[in-house]
């Protein structure tokens, strides 16, 4: 099982803004059930796309920052980043192929 790399406010930026692949971003708490699900079919996609897409989760508890500046007021919540800029919100608790075809249709692969 792939693991998702773990981002906080301090390097989001950074992070977001250097990849040289588009970044989807699961902002998820440790007590939301739905969150959890989420991340592990986010785990799976992750394995699959590999090294095409980062794949990167934040903890809402610990970080304040982010969440707050894109006014995500329900969880789980995937953003999803294009150098650098955010394309957009993906909804919804999909699986990995749903989530897939959502990003490939918001970055017109």
């Amino acid at each position: 099982m792939t693991h998702l790399q773990v981002v906080t406010d301090r390097e989001f930026d950074r992070v977001v803004e250097t990849s040289s692949v588009p970044v989807l971003v699961e902002f998820w708490k440790p007590g939301c059930g739905h969150c959890r699900a989420l991340m592990v079919e986010l785990e799976r996609l992750q394995g699959e796309v590999g090294a095409r897409l980062l794949i990167l989760t934040m903890d809402v508890d610990e970080n304040f920052q982010i969440p707050a500046e894109l006014e995500i007021l329900s969880l789980p919540t995937l953003a999803l980043y294009r150098n650098g800029d955010l394309v957009g919100f993906i909804g919804g608790l999909g699986k990995k192929d749903a989530i897939a075809k959502q990003v490939e249709r918001m970055l017109d692969l």
